[in-house]
């Protein structure tokens, strides 16, 4: 996403349209307090220096989030994120959440621009690696570094995946729920239904790292490790975020 994307966000306001359903059932979301230590380690250890790109690109998609919940907070650079985020999981229900996401990334990326790209990039090798070239080096803002590796697709070495060394927005929420409804289950449906590139989203909750895996179909709901995955120990709320809803 480059910054002038990012800039043409406009104020959307929640909405909870009987049309639009989750391809996944949802998880509840369960927040962690923001620590250092979760399995008894610690765990934030990324120090960011966010340049002037980085920091145009945090603040509007912040706003983005913060006009699709109707909630404004007055912090700055990636707190301002996380803190609409934050009232994002806590004051929505799981299927609202990936409501609010795919609002916030519909105004975040021109409409035109997103059709050009399925347009002139059918799924395909030489289409999968760009998408994963492209993400490592302009959305290390909102991840993290991360670096292209190969994967085998069809019996054949492709390099299409995106190895996100420590997620920022998973070591910075700290919560499970926040990783799983804010971010890999909208982010795989709008890439898959705004782009046509499908992708598996696979969150290490042991060492904080992910893995974008581009032409993979993401697994059945029944079968997707990420969404069996407990609570950290600090959590605070004193429910499972692995109840599902399911959408009919």
């Amino acid at each position: 996403m480059d910054a002038k994307a990012v800039a043409q966000c406009r104020s959307p306001t929640l909405t909870t349209s009987t049309q639009w359903k989750p391809k996944h059932p949802c998880v509840v979301s369960v927040l962690a307090r923001p620590a250092d230590d979760i399995f008894g380690e610690t765990r934030k250890s990324n120090v960011y220096k966010d340049g002037l790109f980085d920091r145009i690109a945090i603040n509007h998609l912040s706003k983005c989030v913060q006009e699709a919940t109707g909630v404004r907070n007055s912090k700055n650079g990636y707190e301002s994120l996380v803190e609409a985020a934050t009232v994002a999981s806590q004051r929505f229900s799981a299927t609202e959440q990936h409501q609010v996401v795919i609002q916030t990334l519909d105004r975040a990326f021109p409409k035109q621009m997103l059709l050009l790209i399925r347009i002139m990039l059918p799924p395909s090798k030489f289409a999968r690696k760009l998408f994963a070239v492209f993400t490592t080096l302009f959305f290390a803002w909102l991840v993290g570094p991360s670096e292209v590796r190969e994967s085998e697709v069809d019996g054949r070495k492709e390099r299409n995946v995106v190895h996100i060394k420590k997620c920022r927005f998973l070591e910075e929420t700290n919560c499970v729920g926040m990783c799983i409804n804010l971010c890999k289950l909208p982010s795989q449906s709008f890439i898959k239904d705004s782009l046509g590139m499908s992708v598996n989203m696979v969150p290490n909750f042991d060492d904080m790292s992910c893995e974008m895996i581009f032409g993979q179909n993401p697994p059945e709901s029944t079968n997707d490790p990420a969404l069996k995955q407990p609570c950290f120990k600090l959590c605070k709320a004193k429910k499972s975020h692995r109840t599902n809803c399911l959408i009919n």
